[in-house]
């Protein structure tokens, strides 16, 4: 009896298809584990929501009246004339017509914005690169080089802002004083005069892009694998050859990542020119302008809103160009 049992098993077992399992019961996820996972979502969206998209939405909306901050809004129009302008009215686009035909600052605040991208694209960039890549390289003392060109992205803008006073200082500032104009005779004011004061604050600015750009490139040469310059050098490549054609194509992910934050960063400069001269003076930038507007002595918290929007939409360029390079990056050919 028992070897017809062991019979029927082993037939079983041979009707049974090659390299087949059984099948385990699906592990079921139980009410916490579902409560855990939905928290780990809901934290984070409602946080971007109510810190990030929320104050933007509500910036759109504000930009659409005209109102000092006080009292309500209503959807009715504005009444022209009067001895008071109609306060918490719907102006519909009327604060953008202003802001670009009626608002003298506005577009040296735009123009101002354009220069500190181009400067921040043309040096500060590829000076950081340059650091990244000497450190790279196996320089001796490299990582003393690499702290000390990294702390100024440790200090906050504001603190450097009130560092580079001290160099720019019309009376006792290092600068003036080792050229000899510290005099009322020759004096230079670094960032009093609006001839020269920008491009004193882009230098301010540059110091500290060029640390930040620099940390990233040196991840991204990281990244490079190593013999492809290894093949470049025995082909009898120069090492600027080797670094264009092969290790510059090789980082494209963290140029993106580069050109996006070098727009950004162009685009939300505030913290030293306001620290400077509250952004004026010379000194305009879209940014001041929005702070100026919400929050300073005008106060027109609907006119600054609609300062913001414009400012949103520039940069959502940049920003929209990065996530299309990445997701078509990531789909298959």
């Amino acid at each position: 009896m028992i070897h017809d049992v062991a019979v029927r098993d082993q037939s079983r077992q041979g009707k049974r298809a090659p390299g087949s399992r059984r099948r385990r019961p699906g592990r079921r996820f139980s009410r916490r584990d579902i409560l855990i996972v939905a928290a780990m979502l809901a934290i984070p969206v409602l946080g971007d929501i109510a810190f990030i998209w929320g104050p933007a939405l509500v910036s759109v909306a504000l930009s659409l009246f005209q109102w000092n901050g006080v009292g309500g809004l209503h959807a009715r129009g504005c009444v022209p004339g009067g001895l008071f302008p109609d306060n918490g009215c719907f102006t519909g686009w009327q604060n953008y017509h202003q802001a670009a035909t009626n608002y003298p600052p506005f577009w040296p605040a735009v123009q101002h914005n354009l220069i500190w991208l181009g400067v921040f694209v043309a040096f500060a960039t590829p000076l950081g690169m340059f650091f990244a890549v000497l450190i790279d390289s196996g320089l001796k003392g490299s990582r003393v080089y690499q702290t000390v060109l990294f702390l100024p992205v440790m200090l906050s803008l504001a603190l450097i802002g009130i560092i580079w006073e001290f160099f720019y200082s019309p009376n006792y500032g290092l600068i003036n004083v080792v050229t000899g104009h510290n005099t009322n005779a020759n004096l230079i004011d670094w960032l009093g005069d609006p001839s020269i004061n920008l491009w004193s604050v882009l230098i301010e600015a540059s110091w500290r892009q060029a640390g930040y750009v620099m940390v990233l490139y040196l991840a991204g040469l990281k990244a490079v694998d190593p013999t492809l310059r290894e093949a470049a050098r025995i082909d009898g490549a120069s090492a600027w050859q080797t670094f264009w054609h092969v290790t510059f194509p090789s980082m494209m992910p963290m140029n993106v990542v580069v050109a996006v934050i070098t727009v950004i960063e162009s685009l939300r400069a505030f913290d030293l020119v306001y620290i400077t001269n509250k952004g004026t003076n010379g000194l305009e930038l879209l940014s001041a302008l929005i702070t100026s507007n919400i929050v300073g002595e005008t106060s027109r918290p609907g006119f600054g809103s609609a300062l913001g929007v414009v400012l949103l939409v520039i940069s959502l360029v940049p920003i929209s160009a990065f996530l299309y390079q990445m997701f078509a990056r990531r789909q298959p050919r």
